[in-house]
């Protein structure tokens, strides 16, 4: 029980991780605000590119969780990246 609980709570913390990354992306690295550079990504289709450079949060929690033996909660992390890489993937087809 406790094994699939952590991996659900790494998954979790992965998605959160990777909204958390692209809003500090946008605030330090955008001239416009956060809801209208959301809605030029939205009309300019580089959604995918936002949010992947938002899911480099997880590197760093991933590794934090594997420097802390916690191998079922860094899995967690890594199904979240590797679900959100396959959605954006997919929807470019």
């Amino acid at each position: 029980m406790k094994n699939k609980k952590d991996v659900i709570i790494g998954f979790i913390l992965g998605i959160l991780c990777t909204c958390v990354g692209v809003i500090l992306y946008i605030v330090l690295f955008s001239k416009f605000g956060i809801e209208s550079t959301i809605k030029q990504a939205l009309q300019f289709k580089f959604v995918g590119k936002l949010v992947s450079l938002g899911a480099l949060l997880n590197l760093g929690l991933f590794f934090l969780f594997l420097n802390r033996k916690q191998d079922d909660k860094a899995k967690g992390v890594l199904m979240a990246t590797l679900i959100i890489g396959l959605i954006f993937i997919i929807n470019r087809l």
